[in-house]
């Protein structure tokens, strides 16, 4: 048998916060997943951005 889709889960881009106030060109950008029933809000995580060589806060986009 096929496998359920699950349409909970939607696909996001996360950008980076530091990178446009930096005047670094380039841009962090990573895609995940996440639940929209569990996690309304915009998701925040802490990623590595390679133009900046350090940790920074992404952010979703739309």
């Amino acid at each position: 048998m096929a496998k359920k889709k699950n349409l909970a889960r939607n696909v996001i881009h996360l950008e980076c916060t530091e990178q446009r106030a930096s005047g670094v060109p380039g841009m962090s950008r990573y895609t995940t997943t996440k639940n929209k029933k569990n996690t309304p809000a915009r998701l925040e995580l802490r990623k590595y951005n390679p133009y900046l060589r350090r940790y920074t806060l992404h952010r979703e986009i739309k």
